[in-house]
């Protein structure tokens, strides 16, 4: 699968990257040394970062989703700057990017950078590509009721495989294939339940079948950008340090800002915002902090998608994305009245078999990783002794 060894080489990577350069310890070249296994203290602070990043897109994916479908609830119904609120967040992180930016590098772990026409164009699409997805997962969240659109939101998963496979060189197995194949009918089975939809939320009428094409192409371009981001960490920059996710994340969120407030003022939208704010059933006061807090959650996500890009893969993260879309279902339950019926249980029980599938795949992987380190530290330790004992 791949995931399993992408987590060693990530710690191994964070041991004094000894060996980027030069000869190791024992007199080999780099090439053929085989890698020291990960000490205890290194291994746990990599799960720390991976946990730290696991809350932040849990927590912060679930409480956008459920403030962008209280901003139309209570009157919103500007989708650009619901489209806007999704990416506008970036100054939060300058902060961090500054921070890291200052932090010393060991001359044996430079990496030439690629020229700055090539990063900067390469950001610039990934920019394009997040405004217009953040737009369709506006139109998306408008049409349809919150419960409904985080299940079929789980087939983000389904897309992400095949990407991966694609573009990242992500093997499948039969586990995975499994863990798509459940999310795929797990939504299925939304799509063709219209009788799900009973919600105290504005949902337009006449509007699901727009509603789940749109989440489902949202999802697949979703997909598309987290593995698109993983190839560039891994065949552009050719690093995936903190600086570079904080880096990625700030400047490809800045671009998809700016084709969103373009998009805002060329739609014409920005001169009803005054009595939109007027207009809201909360006051102008819950507006701002509405639109705020939004878009404060999801800088939060975006911060935790790039990070566990960086640190596994683009399908670790999807799975992880993924986790969190039971939860929105139970919260649109219990703060917007959605009814969760038996169709509904039936779809989110599937999707978390899938994911339990696909996290088991990632447990054997993670096992036999193990044991190859063991069986190769046993032989190194039998070959020295060996050595000692001829001299």
């Amino acid at each position: 699968m791949g995931a399993a060894g992408e987590i060693h080489l990530q710690i191994a990577g964070t041991r004094g990257e000894q060996g980027a350069e030069g000869v190791a310890d024992n007199g080999t070249s780099p090439a053929t040394a085989a890698p020291a296994p990960p000490s205890m203290s290194e291994r746990v602070q990599w799960w720390a970062v991976v946990l730290v990043n696991i809350v932040l897109v849990l927590a912060g994916q679930s409480v956008a989703n459920l403030l962008g479908r209280i901003y139309y609830d209570q009157g919103g119904g500007s989708l650009w700057i619901a489209t806007v609120v999704q990416s506008c967040g970036t100054p939060l992180a300058i902060p961090l990017l500054l921070y890291f930016r200052r932090r010393p590098k060991a001359a044996t772990t430079a990496v030439t950078r690629p020229p700055l026409i090539k990063i900067s164009a390469i950001y610039a699409g990934l920019g394009v590509l997040l405004a217009g997805d953040n737009l369709m997962y506006s139109y998306a969240l408008l049409y349809l009721p919150l419960s409904t659109y985080s299940l079929i939101c789980a087939t983000q998963l389904s897309f992400n495989a095949v990407f991966s496979y694609f573009l990242n060189k992500q093997k499948f197995t039969a586990l995975i294939l499994n863990s798509v194949v459940l999310l795929t009918f797990s939504a299925a089975l939304v799509g063709v339940s219209h009788g799900s939809d009973g919600t105290n939320s504005s949902v337009p009428a006449g509007k699901f079948p727009l509603g789940f094409a749109l989440t489902l192409s949202a999802s697949a371009l979703f997909s598309l950008i987290l593995s698109l981001n993983q190839l560039t960490f891994d065949k552009v920059l050719r690093s995936d340090t903190l600086y570079d996710v904080m880096e990625m994340q700030f400047w490809s969120n800045t671009a998809a800002a700016v084709v969103s407030v373009a998009g805002l003022f060329i739609s014409g939208e920005w001169s009803a915002l005054h009595g939109e704010m007027d207009g809201y059933r909360k006051g102008r006061l819950a507006y701002g902090m509405t639109l705020a807090w939004t878009a404060i959650s999801w800088q939060l996500t975006t911060m935790g998608l790039m990070g566990l890009v960086a640190a596994v893969s683009s399908l670790f993260t999807n799975v992880i994305s993924t986790v969190g879309l039971p939860l929105s279902p139970i919260i649109a339950v219990i703060f917007l009245g959605d009814r969760m019926d038996g169709v509904k249980v039936l779809a989110m029980l599937v999707a978390v078999w899938g994911f339990l599938s696909y996290i088991y795949q990632h447990y054997l992987d993670d096992a036999k990783v193990k044991k190859n380190l063991a069986e190769r530290s046993a032989d190194d330790d039998e070959h020295q002794t060996v050595k000692l004992a001829t001299e």
